[in-house]
């Protein structure tokens, strides 16, 4: 509903205009707004005039007018003057008013419809309805972007990320929870997932440099129907948490970039715990030490080039063979050939995710 301020706002412009008084008033009688002391006109009166069949009323210097919304009247506007004046801008203050209250009234019913739309809680006709009257496009590429902000901060995101994206544009920021801020983007048809990653890490920079936030972004794919905006939201969901668990370094996660990490993500518990005791038995490699840990990841991004992460590390390759002959009497895999380097690669991301299941609280 609109506010008091906005209306307080707006006669204000008009009295600096016209140089004509006005005031407003709600069905009780009480003074929501006014550029004048209404010490000469009670709320019984304006009580009555807004249970009466009058559309207007002139009491002395009081015209009354009052303000709709699709024939229901919300408020009750004065236009303060003798001259014809100000029952001229009178009328122009219902007309703006009711502009208004159309204005914020339909950005409240957008934010409520793309609430539903993510969340899945409206029939495929019913969308495309709503959409029509809301001035949606029904047939448009998008993309959700998740923005991850904190419990206490999503006020600031969503009102910075109001100020990069417009719904004149066709995008739209809403949210479902306390601690996420979705953006739906509209998108050109050109544009591609470079795009989306560019949107991307513009959010997380401009969130770190105007209002020191340390965001995390994730976004969807690209859907050309506004009924597969959710499934946009779900994919964007996903790559929040695969993000978190697997690459925690990165501040921006694509849900089509996920890849091995996805599918674990979606595999039961137990079936990752049978694997696990498979794999290592008891010697489960859940504590390895961050020099173990950057040598396999530098093993493993040098496509197990010795001489290669070596020289990368800055040490010898005698040294590197040892860390790996180390590793592999702890674990029973060399991850000098390919199938055992595979194996734990996967299993320590099957690690790490049981190990996100356990910290969650159920």
């Amino acid at each position: 509903m609109i506010s008091s301020q906005v209306i307080k706002t707006s006669i204000e412009e008009l009295k600096a205009i016209s140089k004509i008084d006005l005031g407003v008033w709600d069905l009780e009688g009480k003074v929501v707004a006014a550029t004048f002391e209404p010490d000469d006109i009670s709320p019984a009166l304006i009580a009555g005039f807004a249970d009466s069949p009058a559309d207007s009323q002139v009491m002395g210097t009081h015209h009354l007018m009052k303000v709709l919304d699709e024939e229901e009247v919300l408020f009750i506007l004065d236009a303060k003057g003798v001259s014809e004046d100000a029952y001229m801008i009178g009328k122009i203050a219902v007309s703006q008013l009711q502009n208004l209250i159309i204005a914020y009234k339909e950005r409240y019913d957008r934010n409520n419809f793309f609430q539903n739309l993510l969340l899945d809680n409206m029939l495929l006709v019913d969308i495309y309805n709503r959409a029509k009257k809301l001035h949606i496009e029904g047939t448009a590429p998008r993309a959700v972007f998740l923005v991850e902000t904190g419990t206490e901060k999503d006020s600031t995101a969503s009102e910075l990320l109001g100020g990069m994206f417009s719904s004149q544009t066709g995008d739209y920021i809403t949210a479902v929870d306390e601690s996420n801020v979705i953006l739906i983007k509209m998108l050109s048809p050109e544009d591609d997932y470079s795009r989306l990653e560019q949107v991307a890490n513009t959010i997380v920079d401009m969130m770190s440099m105007e209002a020191m936030l340390n965001v995390r972004v994730a976004y969807g794919t690209i859907v050309g129907e506004l009924r597969e905006v959710s499934k946009s939201y779900k994919e964007a969901k996903m790559a929040l948490d695969v993000g978190k668990i697997f690459y925690a370094e990165k501040k921006v996660t694509a849900y089509n970039t996920l890849g091995i990490g996805r599918l674990i993500y979606q595999l039961p518990i137990n079936l990752c715990r049978i694997f696990i005791d498979e794999i290592f038995g008891s010697n489960i490699p859940d504590e390895l030490d961050e020099e173990t840990l950057t040598t396999i990841n530098k093993f493993f991004e040098n496509n197990l080039n010795v001489s290669e992460t070596s020289r990368q590390l800055f040490v010898h390759r005698n040294t590197l063979v040892y860390r790996i002959e180390k590793l592999e009497k702890s674990t029973g895999l060399d991850i000098r050939t390919f199938d055992d380097a595979l194996t734990f690669k996967i299993a320590l991301m099957v690690v790490n995710y049981m190990k996100y299941l356990d910290s969650l609280d159920y």
